[in-house]
Formats: C-alpha cells, structure tokens, sequence
C-alpha cells in the first residue's frame, strides 16, 4: 500500500522502494518506506546479520574556509578541539536559551573543512541560526541534493562492505569515516549508525547510490524501513529529534550534558545551560519497561500514584526485548532506577518500572 504525497520529496532510491511493494508514507517531508516484508522481520534481521537502510532523507551541510573551527566551537556544544581529520563527533545545535535547535554530527575533513549532517526536517532551520553567527569569510553550503546515503547495519556488516566492494575497514573506529571508491566513483563510508549495532554509512553521488543499494540488495541483505530504525534506535536508548529533542528541550534534560562541553570557551546557549546545570533540570529523561502487554505511545501521560509526573516521547514493542519499552520526560525525583509508574494507555492506566538505558548491549566497534 502506497501513501501519495505530491508534495513530499523523494529519494533517489524512490522507485526502488515501489518495486519492493514498501509501505510508503511522510516523514520530515520525504516519502519514505515504513517496512517492506514487517517490521519484527527487518529489526531482527539487523539485530542477527545486516539490514540496510535509505537514508538519503539526512542534510548535509559544508562549513568551510578559515576559521571553521573555530566559528563551529563557538556555535555547537561539544569539544571540537578532541576532533581530529577523519573523525565524527556528536553536538546539539542550540538557541541562546539552551534549548535545541538540532542534534547534529560534525565530520572533520580538515580544520577548514567540516561537514554536518542534520536532521531531514531541519535543514533549513539550521542553515539560518548558522548563518547568523558566521562571520563573512566562511562559506556555509547546504549539500544535500548532491549527496545520497544508505546505511549498512548489523554484525556481518564488516565482512560484507568488504566482500563486495573491497572496503578497508578493519582499522576504522567507531565514529570515523574515510574514503573509498565503488566503481571508480569516491564515496565516503563511515562507522556510526542509530541502531547499537556495527554498522556503516555510505555516502554517494544520487546518481550513483542506486547502483550501491542493487549490490547490497543483490547480495541478500534485507531492506529495512523506518519502522524498524525506530525500534531499533529506541532498544539502543538513542533519542529521535521531534520526540525526545526539540525547541523546548535542553541536552542536559534529554541526558545528553557528555556532549556538552563548559570548559572549551563560550557557545551559544552556554550561560543558560550553565544555570540550569547548577540548578538541576526541573524534568529529565527516563527509560521505562511495560509489565504487562500493553504497548505505551508518544504523548501518553505518565503517573506515580495520582500525581501526573510527565509523558511518554517515545514508546515500542521492542523485537529484541521481547516487551514494550520506551522513554518519557518525568518530574524531576522520579526518574531513579527501579521506579514503579502507570502509563495512560487508551484510557487505562497500565504498570511499568524505571530501567536503564540501552535497553540491550550495544555492540558498536
């Protein structure tokens, strides 16, 4: 079945998607595949072997020219001074009220040269608050209709880039990327991934992505659709922008204050995270298991007792689990480990505890 959008982008890899019968519909204005074959199917196919991903939605945004790193130091909250050429790093974009515009990955090409990846929806949004500290000489492009991606996830990953396409991988680390070649044409693979698994990015002309996804499709590795990225990601304790992150959100809430640095210089957004890190957040990010078969959503509200103490963001049955899992923000105080809380499930109030994240072992490089 087949969402039509006239309005929605779509990827380079569109058609192909059709001719596989997915489950179609909008996201971040791109009309992408939710499943092809299920999404327990697709999950567990990473989980055990590989699963590959369109990912071709993502922005990619070039920061170039002298002063890049210092201009992207002073802009987004983490360290890049611990960055070096090759390397990924992970950052929140935020306002001069410490709330996020954006989570984001830096990859450093040179001290002059980054590349930021950013959400599909929020390209232009984070061009514009870029662009409003940058200084004249430095050019900021947005690259994204000149690059396509798929994403290679799961255990035999390693093993199958290089048997199909030769890739050298063996000595890259995890959140580093390099150059490579399919074809004679240079792509950039990198070692990150949304899933706990090992896994891979693949970054290609849009022209030539079609002919790296029919070789790993050629070679028996599931397509996998939104679906089960989401669960997937959620199992791995990883927030999604527009759940767990947003414009009224701040890191150190969603548990992200490792990739915010106070020491490095001043950032935008700095004073006010400092505040509210010397306060303590009034709310903070929590991980919950169901007791029981009930399946908690996103905007389910959250209860101890009779007190409302905050909401779902995300939840899931989670394949690997086995249960239904998921996060929500909660009053601060209630947030411990181990926690008994009632989830409003269509009307019922349903049990569930406070657990750890990642709900499974994460099994990165």
């Amino acid at each position: 079945m087949i969402t039509q959008e006239s309005s929605l982008k779509k990827t380079p890899l569109y058609d192909r998607h059709l001719q596989l019968n997915a489950r179609m519909a909008g996201f971040a204005g791109w009309l992408m595949p939710v499943y092809y074959s299920g999404i327990v199917g697709e999950h567990l196919a990473v989980r055990r072997g590989c699963g590959l991903f369109d990912v071709s939605h993502l922005g990619e945004l070039r920061v170039h020219g002298k002063g890049s790193f210092a201009f992207l130091q002073s802009r987004l909250t983490n360290d890049l001074a611990c960055l070096s050429d090759g390397g990924i790093q992970y950052h929140l974009l935020c306002t001069e009220k410490g709330f996020t515009i954006d989570d984001v990955l830096v990859y450093r090409a040179s001290a002059d040269d980054y590349t930021l990846i950013v959400n599909a929806a929020n390209g232009d949004r984070d061009l514009e608050a870029l662009r409003r500290y940058a200084p004249d000489r430095l050019t900021l492009d947005d690259h994204s209709e000149l690059s396509a991606a798929v994403a290679v996830q799961g255990p035999d990953s390693d093993a199958l880039l290089k048997r199909l396409f030769g890739f050298r991988l063996k000595a890259l680390g995890y959140y580093h990327f390099k150059e490579e070649a399919v074809d004679g044409s240079r792509v950039w693979v990198s070692r990150s991934g949304y899933t706990g698994e090992d896994g891979f990015e693949i970054f290609a002309a849009p022209a030539q992505i079609g002919n790296v996804w029919d070789r790993l499709k050629a070679s028996g590795v599931m397509p996998c659709g939104l679906g089960a990225r989401d669960t997937l990601r959620l199992e791995a304790g990883n927030g999604l922008y527009g759940n767990e992150l947003d414009d009224t959100t701040t890191p150190l809430e969603a548990g992200l204050g490792w990739a915010v640095s106070f020491t490095k210089g001043g950032f935008v957004g700095q004073d006010a995270l400092i505040r509210q890190k010397e306060a303590g957040p009034r709310r903070r990010l929590a991980a919950f298991r169901m007791t029981g078969r009930a399946i908690a959503r996103k905007g389910h509200p959250v209860f101890r007792e009779d007190r409302r103490i905050g909401a779902v963001t995300s939840g899931s049955f989670g394949p690997s689990v086995g249960a239904g899992i998921g996060l929500a923000y909660l009053d601060k105080g209630f947030e411990t480990v181990g926690n008994g809380i009632e989830i409003e499930v269509h009307g019922h109030r349903e049990a569930a505890s406070i657990v750890k994240r990642p709900f499974v072992e994460v099994k990165h490089k």
